[in-house]
């Protein structure tokens, strides 16, 4: 086998290395996009526990 063919060989053989990367990558990216969703709808909703615990201290204090 000849140098150039080795080559190309090789060249390819890193093409679909990096085909399959890259769809690796997009997979993780979706992922990525619901721990993003779902990490804002947990930091919304503790909030919002927040909010009704002050809420409950706040008319304990009124009663004192």
């Amino acid at each position: 086998m000849q140098d150039f063919e080795l080559i190309a060989q090789q060249v390819s053989s890193l093409g679909e290395k990096l085909d399959a990367l890259e769809k690796r990558l997009a997979e993780a990216e979706k992922v990525n996009t619901r721990l993003e969703g779902a990490a804002l709808t947990t930091a919304r909703a503790l909030q919002e526990i927040a909010s009704h615990w002050d809420a409950v201290y706040a008319a304990m204090r009124r009663e004192d």
